[in-house]
């Protein structure tokens, strides 16, 4: 077959150039635009649900109960019964002192105790021979009053032998040291043998971990906010929190606790949550992030925050109407949920929002709409 000349391949694609042109143009009206060099960008309507203002903070958690053990009574410490870091309970046996002084005390306190209630015996029944000879007028009356003095005194006399018993035993007691309250013990800081002063050397420290209390702080605003919300109504609202690794608000609790005075020079106020902390995962002093309803929940709508660009002192979000023109709108926005911006005024439920192009979306100019979704991480895609 002889080649085609260079005039008959120049008007077939002349021919193919012009069916080309002819169907774009008369293929609807996104062709129509295109034809026009009017720029694609992606569009989808707002997202609508049900949401709750949320302020955060930054706090710490902190034991419900701190102690630190001291030795009560002074001597050699001779027994330990726990392994640093261990899980106790209220009761348990830590630490002895040795209690053999302490038991020789109590035993001469017993034995002066028994001396007392001797002597108490003999001045009662010494008032009781003078009341009979005074009857028959063989003493005189300060006979009878001198044993009465005699008896109320060995009376008292008893009284404080029985007191230094009750110490004796009390000390005697006090060279076991047990746990006051269930928690973690901390490690010995004092070894077997060393000599120990009474309410000075410290032993060892314990920390209750279920329940745990999160300390943080709220500012004025927000305080004055819960005054007006759910502490009007006489109750503490619910709170949420997550740790550094964590993502999401796993972890609920409760306000128990906010503090008598804003701090003048911070503008803040001091609040406290409890949660529970039945696995022991969370010690005191670790750091998180927790949250706090700040309304009741209302519909609302949710672009995505990068469709928002700010104008000045206005923030906009671009829409396309149905002739394919950029209409900005100004908006006023609310909080982030879930990675989207809430939009409380400026937006419709069914407006076409530039998501994607937005430096292509000129107002008053011409776009290509083409359509998109706005992804939402609490609903399937």
């Amino acid at each position: 077959m002889p080649p085609l000349s260079r005039p008959l391949v120049f008007s077939a694609l002349a021919a193919i150039a012009v069916a080309a042109l002819a169907t774009w143009q008369f293929g609807g009206q996104p062709a129509q635009q295109a034809a026009r060099g009017a720029p694609a960008v992606t569009v989808a309507k707002p997202v609508a649900r049900e949401v709750v203002d949320w302020n955060e903070y930054t706090g710490q958690f902190a034991a419900v109960e701190f102690v630190e053990l001291r030795a009560r009574v002074g001597g050699t410490l001779t027994e330990i019964h726990f392994t640093d870091g261990q899980m106790v309970k209220k009761g348990d046996l830590l630490f002895v002192i040795d209690p053999r002084p302490y038991e020789i005390a109590l035993a001469s306190a017993q034995a002066r105790l028994d001396q007392a209630g001797s002597s108490q015996v003999f001045a009662h029944r010494q008032l009781g021979r003078a009341g009979e000879l005074r009857e028959k007028d063989f003493v005189s009356q300060s006979v009878v009053d001198q044993r009465v003095q005699e008896s109320q005194g060995a009376g008292a006399g008893v009284t404080a032998a029985r007191a230094a018993v009750r110490d004796a035993d009390l000390n005697l007691e006090f060279t076991r040291i047990v746990a006051p309250v269930s928690g973690r013990v901390s490690t010995h800081e004092v070894s077997v043998g060393n000599l120990i002063n009474a309410n000075s050397t410290r032993l060892t420290t314990i920390v209750s971990l279920d329940p745990i209390h999160f300390d943080f702080d709220i500012s004025e605003a927000d305080y004055l906010g819960l005054q007006r919300g759910a502490l009007a109504e006489g109750k503490m609202p619910e709170v949420e929190i997550r740790l550094a690794d964590e993502t999401g608000w796993p972890r609920k609790g409760r306000l128990d606790f906010i503090d008598n005075q804003v701090d003048r020079g911070a503008g803040t106020i001091r609040a406290r949550a409890v949660f529970d902390n039945a696995d022991h995962f969370i010690a005191p002093g670790v750091f998180g992030r927790i949250r706090l309803a700040a309304s009741a929940p209302y519909q609302a709508l949710l672009v995505p925050d990068s469709s928002v660009i700010t104008d000045q002192q206005r923030k906009l979000v671009m829409s396309v109407a149905a002739d394919g023109t950029v209409v900005p709108k100004p908006v006023s926005l609310g909080p982030l949920v879930d990675g989207l911006r809430v939009v409380r005024a400026g937006l419709g439920p069914d407006d076409q929002v530039v998501i994607n192009g937005l430096m292509r979306a000129r107002p008053g100019g011409k776009v290509t709409p083409q359509p998109g979704t706005i992804d939402s991480p609490t609903q399937p895609k």
